[in-house]
């Protein structure tokens, strides 16, 4: 039977609906994940379209996710960051949702304390236990969604549920019909999609869920989980591996609405941000990321990337405040303790930092050349040069100019004899020994030693 398809415009054959494989045996993909071999990436040269959504965004998970993998934040942390998560989505929710825990009475009285704040975006979200008692929680609290594991793998179901593929899709599905009569959206989590049955289990099982929702009228949200970051996103890979291929299927096959869809990846293999960006291009709406990356293992999507990877594919912030991100950052260092790798795109202390003199030079010239763009506008945050041996006069006049905010014709030249002697300074004290920067307290010190450099200020 044809039907005009209501995304394409076009006559399509109706989805052909697969069926379970209850198979004896787990397929555990043995030729792509021999576990004393590093992970293979087959192709098969299957093309699926782009298909980015009309509407994108992005959700939080570092009140749940985040928090498995460090110390629990305090009520007062969780409160202080969310707020920073609202103004950084700005004022048509482009961070869409955040997710908590709600086990213990910390949990909920953040919970509580958010919920006061009356803000409509970041919508606030659960994780919990597939249980009754659970459910019912989550409707006393007055919150619409809550998310559920589902784990898909024949590697969770075999070994560790100890159930076959019939049994775990009966379980999950009396799971997901208490939440409906409790009255909850489920957001199903599919963990560990990238290594299991995508066409034997995933899509037959989803196919259920999907079923059971339209039956009863409650809508209900499908999570893919890239829970070991497995996911690649070349167009030509194989499942269970493809990214493009694991949302094409779920929305051909099983007919799952773009907003509906979510992506959710982990970095074990550097390919977290592509991941995320290519599910979005091939039709999920939502990815889900945790502030500064930080998650299970090597960690989740960071959200500060997908803010600047929204901009680059729409060409706009849409009303998001980036230099909400600088202030994320100095949260986590000097209020939580918190210490975020240095080379950190956007958030660590060398993002925008050059030590190179010939950099500096550039700088000098025009900071577009070394400048990945207007930091200073964006995040609040003006690309710097640290002093060493190897930054030049260029970069020791590029560094009092930023640092003492000295603009225009108030520049000072790298031919300055301030410039000449803070570098012999700067030479001698490497000639010593020194291996690492010159903080900018060493700095100003000896420049406060330096007659020279007072006869520049009187000037």
């Amino acid at each position: 039977m044809l039907e005009i398809s209501s995304k394409t415009n076009l006559l399509e054959q109706n989805n052909y609906k697969y069926t379970l494989q209850d198979v004896e045996e787990p397929n555990l993909y043995r030729e792509m994940f021999n576990y004393e071999e590093v992970p293979k990436i087959a192709f098969n040269h299957r093309r699926v379209p782009i298909n980015m959504p009309e509407d994108i965004w992005i959700t939080d998970t570092s009140f749940r996710d985040g928090q498995q993998s460090r110390m629990p934040y305090t009520v007062k942390q969780i409160v202080d960051l969310y707020k920073l998560l609202a103004r950084l989505g700005g004022p048509f929710g482009l961070i869409r949702q955040s997710e908590f825990f709600i086990y213990t009475k910390k949990d909920r009285e953040a919970v509580e304390k958010c919920m006061e704040l009356g803000y409509k975006f970041p919508e606030i979200t659960t994780w919990i236990r597939a249980k009754k008692e659970d459910f019912k929680l989550v409707k006393d609290m007055e919150i619409r969604e809550t998310g559920m594991l589902v784990s898909c793998s024949d590697y969770h179901i075999f070994k560790k549920m100890k159930m076959t593929r019939r049994q775990a899709v009966d379980y999950y599905m009396g799971s997901i019909k208490d939440a409906f009569e409790a009255g909850v959206v489920p957001r199903c989590h599919l963990e560990d999609i990238t290594r299991a049955d995508f066409y034997g289990f995933v899509v037959p099982f989803v196919n259920e869920i999907m079923d059971l929702s339209q039956e009863v009228g409650v809508p209900v949200k499908i999570r893919a989980c890239d829970t070991l970051g497995y996911g690649v996103p070349y167009t030509e890979a194989s499942l269970p591996r493809s990214v493009a291929g694991i949302v094409y299927g779920l929305q051909h096959y099983s007919g799952v609405p773009s907003e509906m869809l979510e992506w959710h990846g982990h970095n074990d293999f550097y390919m977290g941000v592509p991941n995320a960006t290519t599910a979005w291009l091939y039709g999920a709406s939502a990815v889900n990321c945790s502030m500064l990356g930080i998650g299970e293992r090597t960690g989740n999507v960071p959200l500060e990337a997908m803010i600047f990877e929204y901009a680059s594919l729409r060409g706009s912030l849409d009303g998001m405040d980036p230099t909400a991100i600088t202030e994320i950052g100095r949260y986590y260092e000097e209020e939580i303790g918190y210490r975020i790798p240095p080379m950190t795109p956007f958030a660590g202390e060398n993002f925008n930092v050059t030590r190179a003199g010939i950099h500096a030079d550039g700088l000098m010239k025009d900071e577009e050349i070394y400048n990945i763009f207007n930091t200073k506008k964006l995040l609040n945050r003006a690309p710097c040069v640290a002093i060493s041996d190897t930054s030049g006069l260029a970069g020791i006049a590029y560094w009092i100019n930023e640092k003492y905010h000295l603009l225009a014709d108030h520049k000072i030249q790298k031919e300055h004899p301030v410039v000449a002697k803070l570098k012999e300074w700067v030479d001698e004290v490497y000639a010593e020994g020194r291996t690492t920067s010159l903080s900018d307290e060493e700095i100003k010190a000896k420049l406060g030693e330096m007659k020279e450099w007072e006869e520049f200020r009187n000037v």
